[in-house]
């Protein structure tokens, strides 16, 4: 049996966390495991499930209210220790910038391109594989 890899998905609204599963399908890329998804409406839900462990990597929306992904992502880079990979979804391409002060560790643009998103949370699967085998 393959083993899965845990996506925690914050977004107040259920229409990007839907975006997000569409986009992902079963398994993003052929050499990746299948995903089981775990959805966040709100901060207090994200770091709760960070302190469960087992999430591999974390996507946010940084337009998310009332506290945006961006935040959100900054401050598990902060408090949670082996903090998974994040994907931050940003609502302009400009707003780049602000993904590296998050310390996010990939960025995508909404709406959701499917073949944008999922290379990128295949990388990131990929990375937190490749840092779980040292």
């Amino acid at each position: 049996m393959q083993p899965t890899a845990t996506v925690l998905v914050y977004s107040d609204d259920s229409n990007t966390r839907e975006q997000v599963r569409l986009a992902t399908g079963r398994k993003p890329a052929s050499d990746v495991p299948f995903v089981e998804f775990v959805e966040c409406a709100t901060p207090e839900a994200v770091l709760r499930e960070l302190d469960r462990g087992g999430i591999d990597v974390c996507v946010l929306d940084g337009e998310a209210v009332p506290m945006g992904g961006m935040g959100v992502c900054r401050q598990i880079k902060d408090e949670v220790f082996n903090c998974p990979p994040v994907l931050l979804l940003m609502g302009r391409p400009q707003d780049a910038w602000l993904a590296t002060w998050s310390r996010a560790d990939a960025a995508v643009t909404l709406p959701v391109d499917p073949v944008e998103f999922a290379s990128a949370l295949a990388s990131l699967l990929r990375q937190k594989r490749l840092l779980s085998a040292w």
